[in-house]
C-alpha cells in the first residue's frame, strides 16, 4: 500500500506537481489550498466544489495531517500551553499569548535544541530533529482550530502574529523555516503578513544579512551579553560565531533592511544587568553604528537552573540607561511564568520525565 503524501507543508508548485501526476489540471492547487489553509478543513469529502470523484482520489493519494494535543494548560494571566504529538511520537511545546485585542503564538522549529544556552530550558533538551515545513505549519493550524479562526477577516482574528522563538534554534532549519513561512503568509491561505512574523536567532550568522531578502520576516537577535567573554560564558554558540563578528552581520541585515534591530537580552542578576553591563551595551552599538531595539527580559526560573532573575529596579534602570544613550529599550512582561510557558522555559514533557 502507497504511503500517503502529507498535503500540509508542500508548495503550491509542488502540489501542481502531484496534482499533475494524478491527471489533475494546475487550476486545481489554488481550489485545494484555500479548503486546505483559508477554511482549514481536514477533510476532502467537505471540499465541496470539487468532485466526488476527485475528492475520493485525493483521500487516497494525500493526508491532511496535524499534530495532536497531548495536553494544554491556561495560565492565570490567560497564556495557553499545548505540548503538541507528531506522526512518529515526538513532541513539542507552543504558547499563545494573548493581548486585549490581539495576540502572539510562539512556535518551534525543532525536537530539542543544539544551542545549549546555559540560562534556558529548552537548551537542556538535546536536539532530536527538525520539523518539517509542514510541522511547522501545522502548529499555527492547531491554534487557529482551537480558537475557530478559519475564514474570518483579519480584523476579526485574535492569533494576528506569529513569534517563531519556542523550541529549537530556526536558523538550524532554515529551508523548511522559510517554507513554512511562505505558505503561512501566502495570500490565497492564512494570509499572515510576513510583517506579523518574527523569528529570532541565537546568532547564525551565515543566514542573517539576506534573511529579509529571501523571506521577508521580522528578525530578532538574541544578544544577553554586553561583551565577547560574557557571551560565550552563557551561549556555546558565540565561540563559533562571536560577538563582534555577529554585530558585523547585523550591520550588514541593517543596511539591507533599515530601520532597527531587535535584541532580546535576558535579564540575568549580576551577570549581564549592572550600569557598566549597559554602558558596554551603548558603546558597541555606536560602534558599529547599529539602531538597536532592547527588549529587556525578566529571567524566568526552571527546575534545575543556576541563575537568578535580576531585581525590577534594576531592570527599570538598565532601560532607564540605554533609553538615555537613544535606544528603545522596552521591559517585556514575563507571561505564563505559572505554566512553564515563558520565554526559555519550553521543554517537551515527554523527554522530562
Amino acid at each position: 500500500m502507497m504511503n500517503k503524501v502529507n498535503l500540509i507543508g508542500l508548495s503550491k508548485e509542488e502540489l501542481r506537481e502531484h496534482l499533475q501526476n494524478l491527471g489533475e489540471p494546475a487550476f486545481r492547487a489554488k481550489q485545494i489550498w484555500q479548503w486546505v489553509y483559508y477554511y482549514g478543513k481536514t477533510d476532502f469529502n467537505e471540499m465541496t466544489n470539487l468532485s466526488i470523484a476527485l475528492r475520493e482520489k485525493l483521500s487516497g493519494y494525500f493526508e491532511l495531517s496535524r499534530p495532536k494535543i497531548i495536553d494544554e494548560q491556561i495560565s492565570s494571566d490567560r497564556t495557553h500551553k499545548w505540548l503538541l504529538e507528531f506522526a512518529d511520537g515526538e513532541r513539542v511545546e507552543m504558547v499563545y499569548i494573548p493581548e486585549e485585542d490581539r495576540g502572539a503564538v510562539c512556535i518551534s522549529t525543532q525536537v530539542g535544541c543544539a544551542m545549549g544556552c546555559k540560562f534556558c530550558h529548552t537548551g537542556s533538551q538535546k536536539l532530536t530533529r527538525n520539523l518539517t515545513a509542514g510541522e511547522i505549519v501545522s502548529q499555527f493550524m492547531v491554534a487557529r482550530d482551537v480558537y475557530h479562526e478559519w475564514n474570518l477577516k483579519e480584523q476579526a482574528r485574535m492569533l494576528s502574529n506569529i513569534v517563531v522563538m519556542g523550541m529549537g534554534e530556526p536558523f538550524c532549519n532554515y529551508d523548511n523555516l522559510l517554507q513554512a513561512i511562505k505558505i503561512i503568509s501566502d495570500g490565497e491561505g492564512i494570509a499572515l503578513s510576513k510583517r506579523r512574523i518574527t523569528v529570532s536567532t541565537s546568532g547564525i550568522i551565515p543566514h542573517i544579512k539576506d534573511f529579509d531578502n529571501e523571506c521577508g520576516a521580522r528578525l530578532a537577535v538574541s544578544l544577553h551579553a554586553s561583551n565577547n567573554e560574557l557571551r560565550s560564558e552563557i551561549m556555546p554558540i558565540n565561540k563559533k560565531y562571536p560577538f563582534d563578528e555577529l554585530l558585523k552581520a547585523c550591520r550588514s541585515y541593517q543596511d539591507n533592511h533599515g530601520g532597527y534591530i531587535t535584541f532580546e537580552y535576558l535579564m540575568l542578576h549580576n551577570l549581564n544587568d549592572t550600569p557598566a553591563h549597559a554602558d558596554e551595551l551603548t558603546a558597541v552599538m555606536k560602534k558599529y553604528r547599529i539602531n538597536a531595539k532592547f527588549n529587556l527580559i525578566a529571567f524566568n526560573p526552571w527546575p534545575g537552573c543556576g541563575f537568578e532573575a535580576s531585581s525590577n529596579n534594576r531592570i527599570h534602570a538598565f532601560s532607564l540607561k540605554l533609553q538615555k544613550a537613544g535606544f528603545a529599550a522596552p521591559i517585556r512582561t514575563a507571561r505564563g511564568q505559572d505554566i512553564l510557558a515563558a520565554c526559555g522555559q519550553l521543554k517537551s514533557k515527554k523527554n522530562t520525565q
